[in-house]
């Protein structure tokens, strides 16, 4: 029996839609959104845009891939499949990274937010309560898992539904704030283009990485209830819901505003609900900031067990040891496993500079660049050596392969064009050498060891 089989399928589809749209939206919108709209201005939409296809298509590549095995426990088998096996190790542990340093940088950000209202609370012992819950959440059958996100997602999207419909409702009445009155006319009236071409282009790198954990669904077949049904439908609805809440509560936000009178050293929703009167702006978006954190970080244990569990060699003592599962049919030591590397951060935060740790989620979010760079190449390679094909397939293809590599790759030369993201890539690029060596020298010895 394929060990995958052992995974409990208690994932509804209301899980994973939520689990992929909150693992899409987060501190980037609600806190970021300032600064990248004083950096491309409203020609920002448009980069949203592009972008926005782009993940659909690679999340329609995705998607064929999955339901071409739906027993595969995540699309990593697919990658070693098709590009290599050695190639599929280095993913692997490539995306272990990426979840692993991103939610050490979520628990970080708990300890921070919570003093927002508890100043003198310090940030390590939030960190540890934040790891103890979601150790409870992760140990425990997977459908509790789900509705945390479920219900972790839909605080983030209420709050972005409200900000649009105020949008709404503020440019149909023509109310005036103290920037002028709200009306899609602000959108013009002071340059679509902040920056010129350069600030559009240079908006690519930070719009890009607000899309890091699209690709999430991925990890949740094999513990999906009907994954034949519901993956479809997932995928094709989450990319653009995503698209809808990034652009609509950019459209909301500068309709509201002048793009150049909206603030980029504090968050925007802080300062269109603090004008309407709404005195505890601060605090609400703190709130909603503090569950995209906590969703994150979830998301990563998760993600990460997943991980160890799917690369495990059955063959070895360590890997046994990996690969058992609890009574709930959950991979208890590789969750353990994960809390032990996300907890790694409180100390890390004390023992290296500010900078040394956002160089290590700069190198995170790089690769999760090369994570769909090597989605697409594998469904290329699924596509060229398979003939029986299934009846979810990609759209255009292979025209929508290639505009999504196109797209990719042009934000890799972006990420050359800014100090602070060419060393982060250099580094991911350094990982990934490393990773193929390693690989290669353990099979290199395993195989004189047969001979």
């Amino acid at each position: 029996m394929n060990k995958h089989k052992g995974l409990a399928r208690g994932l509804k589809s209301r899980h994973v839609e939520l689990m992929a749209l909150g693992g899409a939206i987060g501190t980037g919108l609600f806190l970021g959104a300032g600064q990248s709209i004083h950096f491309a201005g409203p020609s920002l939409i448009v980069a949203y845009l592009i972008a926005g296809l782009a993940f659909f298509f690679l999340m329609r590549a995705l998607g064929e891939l999955l339901m071409s095995d739906p027993n595969c426990s995540s699309y990593i088998e697919f990658i070693g499949k098709y590009l290599g096996h050695r190639t599929g190790f280095v993913a692997g542990w490539v995306y272990w990274f990426c979840w692993i340093t991103m939610a050490m940088a979520d628990v970080t950000a708990t300890g921070l937010y919570m003093q927002f209202w508890f100043p003198g609370l310090p940030a390590w012992v939030t960190g540890l309560i934040v790891l103890a819950i979601l150790f409870l959440i992760n140990t425990s059958d997977v459908s509790i898992f789900g509705e945390a996100e479920f219900w972790f997602a839909l605080i983030k999207i209420v709050a972005i539904v409200i900000l649009i419909i105020t949008g709404i409702v503020l440019v149909l009445f023509d109310v005036k704030t103290n920037a002028g009155h709200a009306t899609p006319m602000n959108l013009v009236n002071h340059g679509f283009f902040a920056h010129g071409i350069k600030g559009f282009i240079m908006s690519f790198q930070m719009l890009t990485f607000s899309f890091t954990g699209i690709e999430m669904i991925g990890m949740t077949a094999s513990e999906t209830q009907n994954p034949e049904k519901e993956l479809p439908k997932c995928i094709n609805s989450v990319p653009t819901r995503i698209l809808l809440f990034y652009v609509g509560s950019l459209l909301a936000l500068m309709c509201i505003y002048p793009w150049n009178r909206i603030s980029a050293s504090t968050s925007p929703f802080v300062q269109v609900f603090s004008n309407l009167g709404i005195r505890s702006a601060a605090a609400i978006i703190n709130f909603v900031v503090l569950t995209a954190a906590l969703s994150s970080c979830n998301s990563g244990i998760y993600t990460t067990s997943r991980m160890v569990f799917s690369l495990t060699n059955r063959k070895t003592k360590l890997g046994r040891f990996f690969d058992s599962l609890s009574k709930h049919h959950v991979p208890m030591h590789a969750v353990i496993l994960s809390i032990i590397g996300i907890a790694a951060a409180i100390p890390l935060n004390l023992m290296i500079s500010k900078g040394a740790f956002t160089l290590i989620t700069g190198m995170s979010t790089t690769c999760f660049l090369l994570i769909w760079i090597l989605i697409v190449l594998t469904h290329l390679r699924y596509r060229k050596t398979n003939y029986k094909l299934g009846s979810f397939r990609i759209p255009w293809y292979p025209f929508s392969d290639y505009y999504t590599l196109a797209f990719m790759l042009f934000v890799v030369i972006v990420l050359l064009l800014q100090k602070s993201t060419l060393m982060a890539l250099m580094d991911s690029l350094i990982l990934l050498a490393i990773l193929y060596a390693g690989k290669y020298i353990s099979d290199y010895l395993k195989n004189k060891k047969v001979d």
